[in-house]
């Protein structure tokens, strides 16, 4: 096999493969194509490099929000608004702690 190898082909097969397209197509076609292609790469190329610039602005505005402080949750009281509840399991509790069960 050779360096140039491309997917188990060699250069020989990859010559006439393209020959056998421009054979199809023509050559303003496929000049078309290139150049559609290529704008299509550039468009996609300055919409990731803007989300990537949006995003990084988000992260920056919200790092500035941020205090010094650290955050510590609290867990809620039952005498607090919003407090809930936990849900009650419906399976009985093992005393051992032995997750496995018989079946």
């Amino acid at each position: 096999m050779t360096p140039l190898a491309f997917g188990g082909l060699g250069v020989p097969e990859l010559l006439i493969i393209l020959a056998v397209v421009l054979l199809l197509f023509g050559g303003a076609r496929l000049a078309g194509l290139g150049k559609s292609t290529g704008r299509a790469l550039r468009e996609f190329k300055e919409e990731t490099k803007g989300l990537r610039d949006k995003d990084g602005a988000a992260v920056d505005e919200a790092s500035a929000q941020r205090t010094s402080e650290p955050y510590t949750a609290e867990p809620l009281a039952p005498t607090d608004p919003g407090y809930t509840q936990p849900p009650r399991s419906q399976a009985p509790v093992d005393p051992t702690g032995d997750v496995r069960r018989d079946v």
